[in-house]
């Protein structure tokens, strides 16, 4: 895969991470070499992370104006609001709120709850969701309404693809959502023109708000391509609520309703009464998700978090586990505009070998998963798109593909290199 400075900067962008508020520099200099001086580096970030330790998961941006501040504590509001039936609830979800699975750390983050996705693999290779079946997400609860009780959903005998997927952490989505389109295509490399064996490449997916392809960010498979699509998302195929970006109701199973949800009329459930042309649940949720902070770093880094970056960079896990990007400008929100931040993730698709769920979204295959990114790792186990890996080290040990490389040096890290490099993984 290109990397453009990747090297002796990378190690300079790690021995960084959580510089600034949050783990979010104020005045990034783009293309800025990297600074020579490491004693005085690591004493900048040692204070940097010694200020911003104070914030906790859950937080807002810091340097928010009032007025986004308020949008941010209502769209905190909705997400932990819990739906009922006549909210239009069902007729199959998954839960009764976000925070129910959005919660480890803080309020936004991962969830021990496994969903489960499936579908079909062909005789000639093609992937069907099975959508006659309800296919590819298993909504497994369904509301009762006075006598009736809508069935559940199961995986249809047909299904040879069966996948559990983990709930992602959504700290720092709107700074993830605000990475120019430029900078992901910078670090893709679909043909590996340089032969390292790693071929990322992003997924082209529909944008549900504009009806054009845009380069998917969110999800195991990088399946969603902004904050807003994602919560518009998440209230159909989580709650079963209908808006103005998913219009339709989930049909359970594949087939007809046999319980009805008790909401009023046949307009859409998430209504949009303020008549801006978006549902208002919808834009709440995505209110909470841009304005979340990233995971704070935990506490001052030690000699061992320090070594630990070079280890993480040594072993090549920082070519897909980008450290930094510094976003673009979001229109009226300072706070998410120009700023550095450390996801360890270039939001790409990559071949994963074994460790790949076998299902198909988007121009994703079943063998490709999207990079997830680092930050708040130790608050988001068990780990792996499945949560197979009941430890950081277990995660690292089952990945193939693009990633066997990686995982092949770190197996031949001497004990104090692999504990350098959990106590970083631990720290950011």
């Amino acid at each position: 895969m290109h990397r453009v400075r990747f090297g002796v900067a990378v190690v300079m962008v790690l021995w960084c991470t959580g510089c600034g508020e949050d783990a979010v520099s104020p005045d990034p200099q783009a293309d800025t070499p990297g600074v020579t001086d490491e004693a005085l580096l690591v004493q900048d970030c040692e204070k940097a992370v010694i200020e911003s330790s104070s914030l906790d998961f859950g937080n807002p941006l810091p340097g928010l104006p009032a007025a986004l501040l308020s949008r941010f504590g209502a769209g905190k509001d909705e997400f932990e609001e819990i739906e009922l039936p006549e909210d239009g609830l069902g007729p199959v979800f998954n839960d009764v709120s976000c925070v129910a699975c959005h919660i480890q750390g803080g309020i936004g983050g991962a969830g021990t709850g496994i969903e489960t996705r499936f579908g079909k693999r062909n005789a000639d290779g093609s992937f069907n969701p099975l959508s006659q079946f309800g296919g590819s997400l298993i909504q497994a609860q369904g509301i009762k309404n006075g006598d009736c009780a809508q069935p559940t959903e199961h995986v249809p005998f047909e299904a040879n693809i069966v996948a559990g997927r983990q709930t992602t952490p959504l700290f720092g989505l709107g700074l993830l959502d605000a990475i120019p389109d430029f900078a992901l295509r910078a670090l893709a490399d679909p043909n590996d023109r340089n032969r390292d064996g790693i071929s990322g490449r992003p997924n082209m997916v529909t944008n549900p708000v504009t009806n054009r392809l845009a380069i998917g960010r969110f999800g195991w498979k990088a399946q969603v391509p902004s904050v807003l699509a994602f919560a518009g998302d998440a209230y159909l195929n989580e709650m079963g609520i209908t808006n103005n970006l998913f219009p339709n109701e989930s049909a359970p199973q594949g087939g007809a309703i046999v319980c009805d949800d008790g909401a009023p009329g046949s307009e859409m459930e998430d209504a949009d009464l303020d008549g801006n042309g978006m549902s208002d649940g919808v834009e709440k949720f995505a209110d909470f998700m841009r304005f979340l902070a990233p995971p704070p770093v935990a506490g001052p880094p030690t000699d061992a978090v320090v070594r630990g970056s070079r280890v993480f960079a040594g072993v090549q896990c920082a070519r897909c586990h980008q450290p930094s990007f510094i976003t673009g400008e979001v229109r009226g929100v300072a706070a998410l505009s120009f700023r550095r931040i450390f996801p360890f993730s270039d939001l790409l698709l990559h071949d994963m070998g074994s460790l790949g769920d076998g299902i198909e979204q988007g121009q994703a295959k079943g063998r490709e998963m999207r990079t997830a990114p680092l930050w708040g790792l130790r608050v988001s186990g068990p780990y792996l798109h499945d949560g197979r890996a009941v430890g950081i080290a277990d995660a690292i040990q089952a990945h193939d593909g693009e990633a066997a490389r990686a995982r092949d040096l770190f197996e031949r890290l001497a004990p104090q290199q692999r504990s350098d490099l959990l106590a970083f993984l631990g720290f950011i």
